[in-house]
């Protein structure tokens, strides 16, 4: 959960007033993420709608399991400007789309987040990528276990 929760609503409250139908979409920088996200913006043009893009930061990193030594500030720092780039680069590829967009990045666990933010917007779609990791084959991707959730519909994008 986000520590400074009321911007988010902030966001939240600025995309619903927007009054068009709102598609969240999941961004993390990877390739298949951006793919997802121009499918998003093509939707959003197609049903006159705009985009939540939504970035989630993890809380640790895999290091820090391991007993790793890690420098918490350093990374927190590092997690904002990794934000801060993928906010930028999702509203300049918005602006050449013609879509509004809003961005929210926070903390917490994807499928978690991103249902919140489709509830609290009431998305009509909730668009990710497919993801490339092969474990995930295994335990399930992000998008299947979205689509089993049913907060709104989901449509993973396969590049």
């Amino acid at each position: 959960m986000n520590h400074d929760a009321e911007p988010r609503r902030i966001q939240l409250r600025r995309a619903q007033a927007a009054g068009t139908p709102a598609i969240v979409v999941g961004i993390d920088g990877s390739a298949t993420s951006w793919d997802a996200f121009a499918w998003a913006a093509g939707e959003a043009v197609r049903s006159h709608g705009h985009l939540v893009a939504v970035y989630v930061m993890p809380y640790t990193e895999p290091t820090a399991a391991f007993a790793v030594p890690y420098a918490y500030g350093a990374a927190a720092a590092s997690r904002q400007d990794l934000a801060d780039e993928i906010e930028a680069e999702a509203v300049r590829r918005a602006g050449e789309a013609g879509v509004p967009i809003h961005f929210i990045s926070e903390y917490g666990e994807p499928i978690g987040t991103l249902s919140d933010v489709a509830r609290a917007v009431n998305a009509h779609l909730v668009v990710v990528g497919r993801s490339a990791k092969p474990w995930h084959r295994l335990t399930g991707s992000l998008g299947h276990r979205l689509t089993c959730r049913k907060d709104a519909p989901v449509v993973v994008v396969v590049p």
